[in-house]
This record gives structure tokens, sequence and C-alpha cells, in this order.
């Protein structure tokens, strides 16, 4: 048994930034494609873009640009902007999950909730 956690950014009252977000941003930087990258998070080309066009409209900065040689094929690749916003994310993410690990350990350490030698619940 573990904790799990959804963290969200949201901009705006509906656009919100998750984990499935920032893999589609990493796997930009990594592939240097926006085709690739939505590819195997198994999103259409077009969703991911559209929702890269709304969340850069939201941010109010960009995430991503064209790789230099400017063609429409060149690929991609995230800006300065666009990493520093990942990297927060992710340390964001990452602390809160060691925090909720801290708290759930010592909120269930030792219970075992009805297998074999831990409590049993109380009949009333």
């Amino acid at each position: 048994m573990r904790p799990k956690l959804r963290v969200w950014v949201v901009f705006g009252k509906r656009l919100k930034f998750g984990d499935g977000r920032a893999q589609l941003l990493e796997l930009i930087d990594a592939r240097g494609s926006l085709r690739q990258a939505a590819a195997e998070l198994d999103m259409s080309y077009r969703n991911a873009w559209g929702y890269l066009q709304d969340l850069e409209k939201a941010a109010g900065f960009k995430l991503v640009a064209r790789a230099p040689d400017g063609t429409l094929r060149s690929g991609m690749r995230l800006t300065p902007n666009g990493r520093e916003f990942l990297a927060c994310y992710r340390k964001f993410q990452r602390s809160l999950d060691r925090a909720a690990g801290r708290h759930f350990d010592r909120t269930f350490r030792g219970r075992t909730f009805g297998r074999r030698g831990g409590p049993r619940p109380s009949r009333a």
C-alpha cells in the first residue's frame, strides 16, 4: 500500500497542467518532435498542438519552439522558460510525493487491516 497524488497547476479556471502534459513536454524535448511525443502518449498531433497553444496562451509564455532551421518539419524543443517551468513543476511534484509518503507512513505504520495477525475491525 502506498499513496498516489495527482498534482495539477491550474491556469485560469479550467486549463490544467499535470503529469500527462509534463510527459508530453519531456518527450517533445527528448525526441525533438511534437508528432513523435504525441504518438508515444497515444494523443493525436492535433490534440497535442491545440493543448500547447492553449497552455501557452494561458501561461503567458512560450513553452516550445521550432528547432533552429525553421522549417515546418524541423522539429520542436522546449524554450528556456518551458524547461524552467517543467523543472519547477517536477520539483513541486516530488516534494509533495515525499511529504505524502512521510505522512502516509506515520498514519498507516504497522497496520495490516484484517490480514492475519493484524488488528481486526470490532463487531458492535
